[in-house]
C-alpha cells in the first residue's frame, strides 16, 4: 500500500463515522504528512496536542474558525489555546469547539488510565460520531480500555513505499551534495537498488542509512548498497523478531537435496514476468520435515541464495511475550516487515515451537490466535514472501498446517545417503581449508553411515582441533576415529528416527 492508498484508507475511516482512530507508529513525521494530505481533500482543520505544549492548530493547515482566531496570522509556529496541556482539560476544550475537525493527540495513550480522561473520551466519542470529527491517537505501541476500544479503529499505516523512499534518496542526495559537497555517482539501475537496499526502514532510519554510508568515505556509489543493508540487518535485530542474510553475503552449499533442488527450478517461474501475464501466483512456500542435522537450515539459506533474494529469519524465541496482546503484534509486525522487503524468503526455524500448540492450553489461547493468523496470512498473502518452514519433531505440528494446499510442497529430509555423504565430507573439508584429495572419501563415507550432515562436520571441526593440539595433519584415519567416538542420532533415538521415516514415506515428498 501506497501513500495516496494511505489517503484513501484514512478518508474513508474519517467519513466513516470512526470517532476515534488508533496509529501504532514512531513515524510522526509520516503522520502529519498523511493528516494535513487528509484534511486538504475533506476541508476540515487539523489541530496536534502534545502533553508539554497544549493543543494547538497545525501550521499551514485552513480552516474556517467561527469564534477564534485559532493562530497569529504570519506566525511560523502555532499558538496552543491556554490551558490545554493537561489531558482532561483538552478533552474537554475539544468538546467546546464549534465545528468538526481532526484531533491528533500524540502519546495519548499512558492517560487512558484515568476513569475521568476515559468517560470524556467517551462522550466526545458520542459526539464526533454524529459530527464527523476524529481523534487520531498516535504512539509505538496503544492499547485501549475496554470501555472505548468498542469506538475505535485501528489504521495500519505501512512502511514506505518505493516511491517515497525514491523521494527521501533524492532529497538526500541533493542535500549531501549541496551542504558537504558530496560526489554523488548513483545512477540507473543503481539507484532501483539503492532503493529496494532501503525496503523495511522508516524515513528517519533510511535517511540516516543513507547520510552514514556517504559520509563515512566522503561519496555516495553503488558500492553503499551493501552497507546500506547491513545497517537495515542491525536495524533487524534490534528492533523484530527478525534477522536479515543478505544476498551478498549468502554462501551457503547444499551437497544433494536433488529432488528439491528440481522442484526450485521449477517453481522459480512463478516469479517471472511471464507468470504475472497468465495471473499464476507466485509460490507461497514449502515446509521441510526430517531428522534433526541434516541440512534444513541450510536448505533455506540455498533457496534464497539460488534465487538471489535476501533471507529473513523470523525468530520463534522471541515472538511469546507475557503482555497481552503483544505477541501477535510482534508477529503482525514481523510479517509487515517481511511484505515490505519482497520479493524474500522467509524463514521460520522449527515452526512447531512458534506453532506447536494449536489448542492454546497453558497459554490463555495465545498460540491458537498466532497460529490461526499465520494459516490465514499463509493463505490469503499477496506479496511476494516464500516461506521456507522447517521442523524436527513432526508429532508436535498440528493437522491443519500438513493439509494439502497449505504450502505448495512439503518435503522430507532422511539422513544423507552415500554420494550425499561424500558431497558434505567435500564441502566441510575444503571449508576448513583441507585438500580433499588427502583423504580417501569411499572409507569416510562408509564410517559415516547413519550420521546427519551436521554430525559429520563436527566430526571434521573435532578432528581439526586434536590434529592443531598434535601438532600433525587431519587424516583420514583420524576421522574415522572421531566418527566411531560419537553416537549419532540415528542410533541414540533410533525409535523416532524409524517412526518419523515411516509416516513421511506415505505423505511427503523426498527432498533427497
Amino acid at each position: 500500500m501506497g501513500f495516496l492508498d494511505n489517503i484513501h484508507s484514512l478518508k474513508t475511516f474519517i467519513c466513516a463515522f470512526h470517532p476515534i482512530i488508533v496509529i501504532e507508529t514512531v513515524e510522526e513525521e509520516r503522520v502529519e504528512a498523511l493528516l494535513r494530505e487528509v484534511v486538504k481533500d475533506l476541508h476540515m482543520p487539523l489541530f496536534e496536542w502534545t502533553v508539554n505544549l497544549g493543543l494547538a492548530p497545525t501550521p499551514g493547515t485552513k480552516y474556517a474558525p467561527r469564534t477564534n482566531d485559532y493562530a497569529r496570522p504570519g506566525a511560523n509556529k502555532p499558538i496552543a489555546f491556554e490551558n490545554t496541556a493537561d489531558p482532561l482539560d483538552v478533552l474537554k476544550y475539544m468538546g467546546q469547539i464549534e465545528r468538526n475537525g481532526i484531533f491528533w493527540l500524540k502519546d495519548f495513550a499512558p492517560h487512558l488510565e484515568d476513569p475521568k480522561v476515559i468517560r470524556e473520551v467517551r462522550e466526545l466519542a458520542e459526539i464526533y460520531g454524529v459530527v464527523n470529527s476524529a481523534m487520531v491517537l498516535t504512539g509505538e505501541s496503544i492499547t485501549l480500555p475496554k470501555a472505548i476500544a468498542h469506538d475505535a479503529v485501528y489504521f495500519e499505516l505501512t512502511l514506505p513505499d518505493g516511491d517515497e523512499l525514491y523521494q527521501t534518496l533524492s532529497e538526500v542526495m541533493r542535500e549531501l551534495k549541496v551542504r558537504h559537497k558530496l560526489a554523488i555517482t548513483l545512477q540507473g539501475e543503481e539507484l532501483n537498488q539503492f532503493v529496494h537496499a532501503l525496503s523495511g526502514m522508516t524515513l528517519k532510519q533510511a535517511r540516516q542509512a543513507i547520510a552514514y554510508a556517504a559520509l563515512i568515505d566522503g561519496e555516495l556509489n553503488g558500492a553503499d548498497i551493501l552497507k546500506v543493508i547491513h545497517r537495515k540487518a542491525q536495524i533487524l535485530r534490534e528492533e523484530s523478531l527478525l534477522e536479515l542474510f543478505p544476498v551478498e553475503e549468502n554462501t551457503a552449499k547444499l551437497g544433494g537435496f536433488v529432488g528439491l533442488k528440481q522442484w526450485l527450478k521449477r517453481s522459480q517461474v512463478g516469479f517471472s514476468t511471464a507468470a504475472k501475464r497468465v495471473n499464476l501466483p507466485a509460490p507461497k512456500g514449502i515446509l521441510i520435515v526430517g531428522v534433526q542435522g541434516c541440512g534444513k537450515s541450510l536448505a533455506a539459506k540455498t533457496i534464497a541464495r539460488e534465487w538471489q533474494l535476501p533471507l529473513l529469519k523470523l525468530d520463534a524465541g522471541r515472538l511469546y511475550n507475557k503482555f497481552v496482546g503483544e505477541s501477535e503484534k510482534n508477529f503482525r509486525q514481523a510479517i509487515k516487515l517481511a511484505e515490505s522487503m519482497a520479493p524474500a524468503v522467509l524463514w521460520i526455524d522449527e515452526i512447531e515451537k512458534s506453532f506447536g500448540n494449536p489448542s492454546g492450553e497453558g497459554d490463555g489461547g495465545l498460540s491458537l490466535r498466532l497460529f490461526g493468523s499465520f494459516l490465514t496470512w499463509l493463505q490469503e498473502k499477496s506479496q511476494e514472501v516464500f516461506v521456507v518452514a522447517t521442523a524436527n519433531d513432526l508429532l508436535q505440528l498440528p493437522p491443519e498446517l500438513l493439509r494439502k494446499g497449505r504450502f505448495d510442497e512439503i518435503f522430507f529430509v532422511d539422513l544423507p545417503n552415500a554420494q550425499e555423504r561424500a558431497a558434505i565430507f567435500s564441502i566441510h573439508l575444503a571449508r576448513h581449508r583441507q585438500n580433499v584429495q588427502d583423504f580417501d572419501l569411499r572409507i569416510l563415507v562408509t564410517a559415516a553411515a547413519g550420521y546427519s550432515g551436521a554430525e559429520i562436520e563436527q566430526a571434521i571441526i573435532a578432528g581439526l582441533y586434536q590434529a592443531l593440539y598434535a601438532q600433525t595433519p587431519l587424516t583420514t584415519d583420524a576421522l574415522v576415529a572421531q566418527m566411531k567416538s560419537t553416537v549419532p542420532l540415528s542410533v541414540s533415538r533410533r525409535e523416532d528416527v524409524e517412526k518419523l521415516r515411516a509416516i513421511a514415506s506415505e505423505r511427503f515428498v523426498s527432498a533427497r
